[in-house]
């Protein structure tokens, strides 16, 4: 369509000759020195279109409302197909370099939160509103008020699992209401309507989910520190040291004492480790590798009980629990500073009724918003 006018988009996205395109640009936004991408490699080019079709439908929207013509129905804010289809050239290039600029603030505000790699992305489909707000709102979102309600917007779009499908509505209501909550409207759809369940923890399992990598990122961003190390993850991965989520207690350990995967395999049973540190702590018991990592080896000093018990609390542990191997204690206590954790950053209490059976698979993002309206 745009090449009919003499504007070839391919070019603008993938470059040509000596050029670099625009997604070679945000490919390569804040991408850390051993990674081959950015947080940012994953934006389609339609998801770019999609956040300056928010722009332009929100721009005809205003004028219809400025016009106050009666009875004629106002268009609508939207990023979906037919909006696409229907964004004119002069549109696009209108709000381009201003939606660019947003997604280079998105990446600035996940890396903010420990969110560094495309791996650890909750969602590639809240992107798409962050960018548009970013770019909405311009140097705004520096100020620390401002900046401590899009956390509290982007985490209640991640543990309310909002962003898994049918996101096209969410996406225009956000890019409405975000801006306006922060020069002191309502809280945003996003903000007001959504809830966790306390009992959502124990049956997130798989990476598939949102919120299993929310909780990580809250524990990195938290400042929890590798069990041998002792450094906060925003070192570690900067330094290649390959963090990654793993059990607390060791599969095989609790498969001889006949616990379940669907209870061993629980984010409350895992937490952010570097792989050297995850090759230390084997199969064995707890109080086993705690004893290795305080007596040390031939290529690591012993670390002091102190020190120890100070990295395993900030990944919100109870050191004694472990020392004791008492499975059943850590889960409970650990499930319960999980939720506290989840709380603040979303700003409200958790739903403490169960609707879920105790090991039931709720994994991907669609049986989790079934669950949510079925509770409704």
């Amino acid at each position: 369509m745009y090449a009919a006018s003499g504007h070839e988009l391919r070019k603008d996205w993938y470059g040509h000759e000596e050029t670099k395109g625009r997604h070679r640009r945000l490919a390569d936004t804040l991408r850390l020195g051993d990674s081959e991408d950015g947080i940012l490699a994953g934006v389609a080019n339609t998801d770019f279109l999609q956040a300056v079709s928010l722009f332009y439908t929100r721009e005809r929207r205003r004028t219809a409302e400025a016009a106050k013509k009666e009875g004629k129905e106002l268009p609508a804010v939207s990023g979906n197909r037919q909006a696409l289809l229907g964004l004119p050239l002069e549109a696009y290039k209108n709000f381009e370099k201003q939606v660019e600029e947003g997604f280079l603030r998105a990446a600035k505000f996940l890396h903010m939160l420990h969110i560094y790699r495309i791996f650890d992305l909750p969602y590639q489909t809240q992107i798409v509103p962050l960018a548009a707000i970013l770019a909405d709102i311009g140097e705004a979102w520096e100020h620390e008020a401002n900046r401590g309600k899009l956390i509290q917007w982007y985490w209640n779009g991640v543990f309310g699992e909002l962003y898994g499908s049918a996101v096209e509505s969410r996406m225009a209501r956000d890019f409405i209401e975000v801006p306006a909550w922060l020069q002191g409207g309502p809280e945003p759809s996003t903000v007001s309507e959504t809830i966790f369940r306390a009992d959502r923890l124990k049956t997130m399992r798989m990476r598939l989910s949102a919120a299993y990598k929310g909780v990580n990122a809250l524990l990195m961003r938290e400042g929890a520190q590798d069990f041998r190390s002792g450094q906060q993850f925003n070192h570690t991965v900067f330094f290649g040291e390959n963090v990654d989520i793993h059990h607390i207690f060791p599969q095989e350990w609790c498969k001889t004492r006949g616990i379940k995967p669907s209870i061993y395999d629980s984010i409350i049973n895992k937490t952010p480790l570097s792989y050297r540190t995850n090759r230390i702590i084997g199969g064995g018991a707890p109080s086993e590798y705690i004893k290795k990592l305080e007596s040390g080896t031939s290529k690591a000093p012993p670390i002091a009980e102190s020190a120890l018990n100070g990295y395993l609390r900030s990944h919100l542990i109870e050191p004694g629990l472990l020392r004791r191997d008492d499975f059943e204690a850590f889960m409970d206590d650990r499930q319960k500073k999980l939720l506290n954790l989840i709380e603040i950053a979303m700003g409200k209490p958790a739903y403490a009724g169960t609707s879920i059976e105790e090991g039931e698979d709720v994994e991907d993002d669609e049986d989790a918003e079934e669950a949510a309206r079925t509770l409704a």
